[in-house]
């Protein structure tokens, strides 16, 4: 096999180049002095390597969120910086990174790069890139979001109070159910850190997260990945270490978490049923679309002896549903106007208490 051969753009710097280029929200963590070369089309790229690329067609995506969330807007002929990743996404895009730096895809907003397998009925051709080259080290080391990562800590107790928020599907509610959470808390006088532990590379749900007055709010890409799907169960329990580390090293009060996707993707099934994940998570709010969605995401928790607070999410929006999940499952079901309500710490507090579920630090906690 021929080692990738090293070149110069057009015989212009590299960093220089970048410097140009719209840099996505996958590559945020990204050290431009690091970079010195690229690696041409004799390379294999891996999943997190860093893509220097040219917009061919813009397709379904057509803006890119950059380093500090504004959405640009994309053009053919642009030079972007994202980070190649798998994704699963039911709605959208099934896409893989692809063997060789043959042209591509954009198949997410926050900038990953791969090569579309299937789409969604409804959506739109993805946007087509066309790779220019992989970054690297000046010794022609590639560059990946894994070199830039943040390292697990040595916490020690006191440690927060830790709330997950998991799902029946994509766009079942997750996220809003954090946010609006995080809301109640912070309201309620608490201070609340939050991370995304699995998904595609995006900024969206991290700003709402902040936005709702979390602080500090990391994801996955910040623990070296742009996607996790396709990640071996051990890294995305170590993605999970790594950020509650963190999270309790800023010394905060509660942490609130999000798993992506539904209870049956392949990286969520899997999470839920590890030990590193019961051991870490004191409570958990389900977010579903309809009654039947919540019922049976109940029995998955319970199944796997997770400890399940509540029932929120699309359902919500309904007061039938909201009745409907009620009587199906017995438990709480929680409106955005019950989860932003400064109540809602108090709430939880009786129902961790009820299922015993929480040490006494952290009921002192809430």
């Amino acid at each position: 096999m021929n080692m990738p051969r090293l070149i110069q753009c057009n015989d212009q710097l590299v960093p220089e180049r970048i410097a140009r280029a719209k840099v996505a929200f996958t590559a945020r963590r990204f050290n431009l002095r690091e970079s010195a070369v690229l690696l041409d089309h004799d390379y294999h790229p891996q999943a997190g390597d860093l893509l220097l690329a040219r917009v061919k067609k813009v397709g379904h995506h057509q803006s890119l969120e950059l380093q500090d969330g504004r959405k640009a807007h994309l053009f053919v002929g642009d030079e972007v910086l994202v980070s190649y990743g798998n994704r699963y996404a039911p709605d959208q895009f099934e896409a893989v990174v692809p063997d060789t730096l043959d042209p591509c895809h954009l198949v997410a907003a926050g900038g990953v790069a791969a090569r579309v397998l299937s789409k969604h009925s409804r959506m739109e051709d993805p946007s087509e890139l066309t790779p220019i080259g992989v970054l690297a080290d000046i010794h022609g080391r590639p560059l990946n979001l894994a070199d830039f990562a943040l390292k697990k800590l040595k916490t020690k107790p006191p440690l927060a109070l830790t709330l997950a928020v998991v799902g029946s599907a994509m766009n079942a509610g997750k996220t809003t159910t954090a946010a609006y959470l995080i809301k109640g808390l912070t309201a309620a006088g608490l201070s609340v850190g939050a991370a995304k532990v699995t998904g595609t590379g995006a900024g969206g749900d991290v700003w709402f997260m902040g936005d709702a007055g979390a602080n500090p709010v990391l994801d996955f890409t910040d623990a070296g990945f742009a996607s996790t799907y396709r990640v071996p169960m051990e890294q995305v329990n170590e993605i999970l270490a790594i950020l509650i580390s963190h999270l309790n090293d800023a010394r905060v009060d509660i942490i609130v978490v999000e798993i992506s996707d539904g209870v049956y993707q392949q990286e969520t099934a899997g999470i839920l049923s590890s030990a590193g994940f019961a051991a870490f998570v004191d409570g958990i709010i389900f977010a579903a679309s309809d009654a039947m969605g919540a019922y049976a995401g109940m029995l998955c928790l319970e199944k796997h002896g997770l400890p399940i607070l509540g029932v929120s999410g699309v359902l919500t929006s309904s007061p039938l549903a909201v009745r409907e999940a009620q009587e199906a499952t017995g438990l709480p079901v929680l409106t955005k106007r019950t989860l932003r309500d400064p109540a809602i710490s108090s709430l939880l507090r009786e129902q961790l208490a009820s299922r015993q579920a929480i040490c006494s630090v952290h009921l002192r906690a809430v």
